[in-house]
Formats: structure tokens, sequence, C-alpha cells
């Protein structure tokens, strides 16, 4: 555990309390701080009070007239669409609102580390999608390496549940938005911008807002090196923003879409194949096509971002070579779950909105796409767009048919999971993908994309199962 430094002898608030919240709460009172908490949920309250910290309803008058701090958990909107009302009397009373992420910051270095040969460093990744996989595979590089490193915040541990760090650790955080939007501190050394797609707009007001979200990793603390994805505009103005001129190699630059040049530090994937330039000199290649963990262009992407802040921190080359070749991928993207007659089962249950599930359609061929759910903002004009190689869709979820009615391509109108592999599984010829790439959130059959994609894979196993007897 981080113990939360700076509040010593002070009252803090903590709003919500899921995994966050009362990961905070522990860290607050192991820092010599008065957690005080408070969640709507009765069930929510009890865990705390087992633990021993006290509830106190926060929308109460005089709720904030001792409190130094207010801390919340990232579901809970802090100003659009609205404040919440235990937020808007924080900032009424004039009481400082942060998050776990700011305590984190604001507490992982400590004296001890004057005596450390090399000093703890951290690697934040942001951006719309594939911030889990670079995060994972960050991680998985610096194990491969040899390097000490913990994994935490939206993927693998709480930011404050990580164990103090030691000498040379890396600790890699994949961090979303909604976190990045409050921390009060942000200070990693080494941040990543993947790339940015509409996401969250209701929760940032559009899309200016949502980049500014993202951008303050970047702009509040200043780390010492910036990988930024430049494929999209923002990327392209975040990093002209950071850096001094083109030779400025505190920013190195990521590409899927082109080759880069100039006198930069640069990585990018073209046909197939990882490059690093720098100072306008190939420094190393490598070829991606036959990493099975790292399917696909948007997994090529993934891949860059990794190799850049992996390179940020002095891994070889050849290093990260062999650990791409090791990673296993992460569970519900692009997830190789089955395979049976010579057709491939993948499971892509995280692709939540039309840009990850068109990246997932551009990986394979000959699809039979398992798709819907709660349709988010926006339509889906660009996943129909990358809907070239789909043989057919098979559309689940509460409003199936009118999410099918949507599809520029041939679409059965399922409904639940199970259907949906059924249907699947019975058009299916040698060398399809029965791909699950659902382009819409989960919540209108499930709790979670997670549960969502364990479903598919039960389904599928099913099916394996009965095929085989």
């Amino acid at each position: 555990m981080i113990p939360v430094r700076g509040l010593s002898g002070a009252k803090v608030a903590v709003l919500g309390l899921g995994r966050s919240g009362l990961s905070a709460a522990r860290a607050l009172a192991e820092g010599q701080s008065t957690p005080i908490c408070w969640d709507d949920n009765p069930e929510a309250r009890a865990r705390a009070e087992a633990e021993g910290f006290a509830c106190l309803d926060l929308k109460k008058h005089g709720a904030f007239d001792d409190i130094a701090r207010l801390i919340v958990s990232p579901g809970i909107p802090h100003l659009y669409p609205a404040p919440n009302p235990v937020v808007a009397a924080a900032l009424a009373a004039g009481v400082p609102v942060d998050n776990d992420i700011g305590l984190f910051f604001q507490s992982f270095a400590t004296q001890e580390w004057s005596a450390f040969d090399t000093t703890p460093r951290v690697i934040a990744v942001t951006g719309s999608n594939g911030k889990s996989t670079t995060s994972a595979l960050i991680h998985h590089i610096m194990e491969s390496a040899g390097r000490p490193c913990q994994l935490a915040g939206n993927i693998g541990r709480g930011v404050l549940d990580i164990d103090t760090p030691h000498d040379g650790e890396i600790v890699v955080l994949e961090l979303s938005s909604y976190q990045t939007d409050l921390a009060r501190s942000l200070t990693p050394d080494v941040a990543v911008f993947t790339n940015l797609t509409p996401d969250h707009l209701d929760r940032h007001a559009g899309m200016g807002g949502y980049f500014a979200a993202k951008r303050r990793l970047f702009a509040e603390g200043g780390p010492d090196r910036a990988v930024i994805g430049v494929d999209e505009n923002e990327g392209l103005y975040l990093a002209g923003q950071l850096s001094e001129g083109a030779s400025d190699d505190r920013v190195i630059r990521v590409s899927v879409q082109g080759k880069l040049s100039g006198p930069g530090w640069c990585v990018f994937a073209r046909k197939g194949f990882l490059v690093e330039q720098r100072k306008g000199r190939q420094v190393a290649s490598i070829d991606l096509r036959n990493v099975s963990g790292l399917p696909g262009a948007h997994n090529h992407q993934n891949a860059c971002a990794a190799y850049a802040a992996s390179r940020a921190v002095g891994v070889a080359p050849k290093v990260i070579e062999a650990a791409f070749h090791s990673f296993a991928g992460l569970p519900h993207r692009s997830q190789l779950i089955g395979e049976h007659d010579g057709i491939r089962f993948v499971n892509d249950s995280k692709a939540t909105n039309v840009d990850s599930a068109a990246k997932a359609l551009a990986a394979f061929d000959n699809i039979r796409w398992i798709c819907g759910g709660l349709q988010k903002e926006g339509g889906l004009e660009a996943v129909n767009a990358a809907a070239a190689k789909v043989r057919k869709a098979y559309v689940i979820g509460r409003e199936a048919a009118n999410f099918a009615m949507q599809l520029d391509v041939d679409a059965q109108v399922c409904g639940t999971m199970q259907a949906a592999v059924e249907a699947a599984v019975s058009d299916a010829e040698a060398g399809d993908v029965v791909l699950l790439a659902p382009a819409a959130a989960s919540f209108d059959q499930y709790d979670s994309f997670e549960r969502r994609g364990e479903d598919f894979a039960a389904a599928v196993a099913r099916h394996i199962k009965s095929a085989q007897q």
C-alpha cells in the first residue's frame, strides 16, 4: 500500500466506496489522516463500516465544515453533465476535490529513495483505445527484461494498493479520462497517448472536453518523455505543444498510418513492420506479422506505443522483440478462444465503441460478426465503413432489431449470445472467423464487457465440446 502523505491529522471525505474509494480510505488511514466515507448504496457503506471507517451523509448541511479534501471515485461526475450534489457542496465550501490518482502522485516518492541506485519511475498510459493492451504489454516487456514492475490503475491493482516500490522499479498505470480529468497531481516520468476517438462525450461535454481531460496527463506535471500517437489531429497538436522543435527527442511520435520522418525520435508500423528512427536514421526494426498476441493494425499501434515507452526507460530492442512474441494478449481484446473445423473464435468484447470495433474488423478476414448491445452516440457509420470483410452480422442486445437496421451488411437478429453463436456456427465455413466485437456497451444485458466476453467464450466452449462428441 502507498500511504497518503501530506494530509496527516486531517479529515478527508471519500465519496464512492467501490474499489478505488475503499482503497483510498485505507491509504488515507495508513497515512494518519481520518477518512469520512459516504456512498448512496447502503451495502457499500456497510462494507466500509465493517473495516472501521466512519460514514457520514456528505449531502447534509455543514458536512464539509472541517474537511480538508474530498476524494471522488471515477464513476461520479464532478462537472458534466452535472456535478454530483456532494461534489457541488464541497466546491461551494471551498474544499479541494481530488481522486486516488492525485493522492498516488502526491504520495509515491519518499525519502527512502535517496538510498536507491535508480529512482523508481512511473509510465502512465491514456487514450481512447488500446490503453489496457499497451499498459499490459509494457508491464510484460519490463518483466521480460528483468526489471521490477507493477501494473495498476484501470488494469491490475488500484494505484494506492501497490507495494512500496523497490530500487529501479517501474510502475505502469492505465488511466482513463475520468481519472486524469480530476487528479490534482499528475507527474509521470513517461506519459503515453495512444489515440483519440469519440467516447464518454456526455461526461466531458464533447470532444474538446474529452481531449482536455487526456491532455492534463501531459500538461500538469510535464513528463520527462511523452509518447504520442499522431494519427489524429489531437495527437499531432499535443506533440507540437510538448516539443521545442523537430529534433526534440523528449517527444516520441508514433504512427500506424504512414512512415514518419525528420530529425526527431519516432516509432511507426508499416506493412507489418515496426521501425524505430532517431535523428533521421533507422535504429531498429521488428516484424510484427507473426506476433500472435498482437493481431491487426490496432495492436500494431499498441506495440509501437509500448515499444517507445520501453525504449524511453532503456530497454533494448531485441529484448522488446522477444517479449512481443511471448505476450499472450489480454482477455476480451482480440483474444483467440478456440478453433474447430477450421473456424476460429475471437473474443473482442472490449470493443465497446464503433472505432474499436472497426479496428477489430480490420484485423481478420471472412468474418461472422457478433455485435450489438447498448448503442453509444454517433451512429454506426464508422464501423459500417470497416465491414467489407464481414460475411454476415449476428446481432444481440435488447435493441437488436434497431441495431441491425443500421448495418450495411447482411444481418440476423439473434437477441441472445447463445442464439448468435449458434447461428454464426451454422453458417460458418472453414477459414471463417466468428468475431465478437459488439461496437456497443454491455449494460443492456450484462454487468460488464468482461461478463459478455465470458458468455461468448462459454457458448463457444459448449459448441466445440458438442461437436467433438
